[in-house]
């Protein structure tokens, strides 16, 4: 049998290749979302480049203390697969996610003074807001969860229905604060249950949570429009 020592080689670059594009796929539907809801394309690559660098930021708001803590290092919710860091201490850190919750509402904010649709995007986060209270479940070990593409599709409709000519905008609001508030702000009571070691609001990642709501929910949007 012929044995090519290249082969190994090869199929690792492929791998990174592969890799590679998808990366760069997600930062492209990133950017395509940004420029939807009316961000200039000079500042698309920082707000980009400050969602990035402020996924991996968690600040620590108070520590919840915990009766017993999850032995369990991996959870499965949804079809999704959480990482649960080991942690000695009975307590929970509850932290706000730099990229996934501050920068978005910071967004958000501008967007509504920018636009001035403060009518519509209340309705429609009142609407998103209850929701997600409904569909937030609390899992033990990780901490308040959503389904991953449920809420993204509710926003979308809601901003077609009632968003006129913002309907990106009104997307990306009330996909944002809907479910800031309706998950994670409304279900912090819940939280001293569940021993999680780390509570994030905000999602513990860029690519999920209340970040990504936001941008499925403009792209669908734009996509039922």
């Amino acid at each position: 049998m012929f044995f090519n020592p290249l082969t190994f080689l090869f199929i690792i670059l492929f791998f990174f290749f592969i890799l590679f594009f998808f990366v760069m796929a997600q930062i492209n539907i990133i950017a395509l979302a940004f420029t939807r809801i009316g961000i200039p394309p000079e500042y698309v690559f920082s707000a980009l480049f400050v969602t990035l660098v402020g996924s991996f930021v968690n600040i620590p708001i108070r520590k919840i203390p915990q009766e017993t803590m999850t032995t369990e290092t991996r959870v499965d919710f949804f079809g999704f697969r959480y990482v649960v860091p080991v942690w000695k201490r009975k307590e929970t850190v509850l932290a706000i996610n730099v990229g996934g919750a501050i920068v978005p509402v910071l967004i958000s904010l501008c967007l509504l003074l920018k636009t001035g649709i403060w009518t519509r995007a209340g309705i429609a986060t009142a609407i998103m807001t209850v929701v997600t209270y409904k569909l937030a479940r609390p899992v033990h070990g990780v901490g308040i969860a959503l389904p991953a593409f449920l809420p993204p599709l509710v926003a979308a409709f809601i901003a077609v229905t009632i968003g006129s000519a913002y309907v990106p905008i009104v997307a990306y609001i009330s996909g944002t604060l809907g479910t800031l508030i309706g998950a994670d702000l409304l279900n912090l009571e819940k939280i001293k249950d569940l021993g999680a070691p780390v509570a994030s609001i905000g999602g513990a990642g860029t690519f999920d949570g209340i970040f990504l709501n936001g941008v499925l929910a403009v792209l669908l949007a734009a996509l039922f429009a």
